[in-house]
């Protein structure tokens, strides 16, 4: 019997890693310079007509609330729902921390299909460079933002809207579509989704890739300086650029991989979480009016509809329901060094929505208006020590918008504070824990270990839009 001999590849990409470390280091790209993006970004936008208006639910072109339930649905029985969701939240010996509540009610976009989010990248003058596009989205304060090469739900690449065909989709869909860097499924929105995922992906092409407008070639350094200003990298692109594979400086840290992973196991045993669909017209304290469901505190987010006109969209024109928070998010990442390795301070986060019972967000993720009438102790850790940072102990902050095709002018201020050891104890609280950089580099190969707040955070690291002393 003859033996075939078979070539076996390094399990590792090292060499990626190394490509994309000097990409993230080059500001300036071989085929938009940087000064010249803010006119390329003008250009575009006045090149499309783009309109976004308020309308009552009962101007909704398709949609209705459902006999019954009042969930608000499309009369395809596609896209996505706003339906009503009760969670239920226990914990075994050391109780729930007071800042989350053991029950809630709430409205929460039912979305099961998994969509697209996918960047191409392509070597010119041996340096990568991604292929991002000025897509407008309906949600984003300013309309037009840097997107992913594909941002595209299973409705929209498979024409349910009968839509025109997504820009550049084979290569994220077909057989020979090029060489994979990554490919993983992450969670959306775990307070406005119920179990959404997305599939991110990064896929260096292999031949020709023909520019279409509303499309650029960018370096990684280039998209960190775009990153270090306010709501010009959409949500999308941030959370496909935290799933970059870049070497580990360190490689070393306060806990061991293994006990990293034993600590989330035990956070996700330490909590449980019941969360149910139920019909939106039996949801407890929120009303619904003409233009929107609110809650009758008027805190949290609303439900509204908008009317919306894109000229450069595969649907030029449609009405849809969006979230619009009440007030401006935080998410914020309290870092220190250890033994000069950084670190920073993660939080085993519960939010109704997500697929697993907890997944790693920022040491503080919130709205402040919703708890700026509680005590303390009812206050999430750390937040006012982030309210108050010294400006010397900034390491990085801009605001960004979140996912734009289902949230209204929901935005967030990012911000990395360094701290002491009074500020930030090198012991961590109870549902913290110190980790590097790394580390979460890992975690974000698998699926909902990071949520999307923290996976924003860790792209300005990889792009080095932020920098850990």
């Amino acid at each position: 019997m003859t033996s075939t001999l078979l070539t076996v590849p390094s399990r590792h990409h090292d060499v990626v890693a190394e490509r994309v470390g000097r990409s993230a280091s080059s500001a300036q790209g071989a085929l938009m310079a940087t000064p010249r993006f803010d006119a390329w970004l003008a250009q575009r936008h006045a090149a499309n007509e783009f309109r976004v208006d308020r309308v009552p639910f009962a101007a909704l072109d398709g949609w209705s609330f459902a006999s019954g339930t009042d969930n608000l649905v499309h009369h395809t029985g596609r896209f996505f729902s706003v339906e009503g969701l009760d969670v239920t939240v226990s914990a075994d010996t050391h109780g729930v921390p007071g800042d989350v509540a053991p029950s809630w009610q709430q409205p929460i976009i039912r979305q099961p299909e998994i969509g697209i989010l996918g960047i191409l990248v392509k070597d010119f003058d041996g340096v990568l460079h991604c292929l991002m596009q000025a897509k407008m989205e309906p949600g984003n304060p300013n309309l037009l933002q840097l997107s992913p090469t594909v941002q595209a739900t299973r409705s929209n690449y498979t024409k349910v809207h009968r839509g025109a065909d997504v820009p550049y989709l084979e290569h994220f869909v077909r057989p020979d579509r090029g060489r994979v860097i990554a490919d993983v499924l992450q969670s959306e929105h775990g307070s406005w989704f119920f179990r959404k995922s997305n599939r991110n992906m990064i896929v260096e092409a292999t031949g020709d890739v023909p520019l279409r407008d509303d499309f650029c070639w960018l370096t990684l350094g280039q998209i960190g300086e775009l990153l270090r200003r306010d709501n010009i990298v959409n949500m999308d692109s941030r959370t496909v650029l935290s799933c970059l594979p870049l070497p580990d400086d360190y490689g070393r840290a306060r806990l061991t991989d293994t006990e990293l992973l034993s600590w989330i196991t035990g956070e996700r045993s330490h909590y449980s979480v019941h969360a149910r669909l139920k019909p939106l017209m039996t949801l407890d304290g929120w009303r619904r009016g003409e233009e929107c469901v609110e809650h009758e505190d008027g805190r949290y987010f609303k439900v509204v509809g908008v009317s919306v006109s894109a000229g450069n969209r595969e649907v030029k024109s449609w009405t849809q329901p969006l979230i619009e928070p009440v007030g401006q998010g935080i998410a914020a990442w309290v870092t220190r060094s250890f033994a000069g390795v950084p670190h920073v301070l993660v939080r085993a986060r519960v939010e109704g929505g997500f697929l697993d019972t907890i997944e790693l967000g920022p040491t503080v993720q919130c709205t402040v208006g919703n708890y700026a009438h509680l005590p303390s102790e009812n206050r999430p850790a750390f937040l006012d020590q982030v309210l108050r940072a010294d400006p010397a102990r900034i390491r990085y902050e801009a605001v960004h918008s979140e996912e734009g095709g289902r949230f209204l002018h929901a935005e967030s201020r990012y911000l990395v504070i360094e701290a002491d050891e009074e500020q930030a104890p090198t012991e961590a609280p109870q549902g913290f824990a110190w980790v590097t950089p790394g580390q979460l580099r890992s975690l974000v190969r698998h699926g909902h270990y990071v949520n999307v707040q923290a996976r924003t955070l860790l792209a300005c690291l990889n792009t080095a839009a932020a920098a850990l002393s």
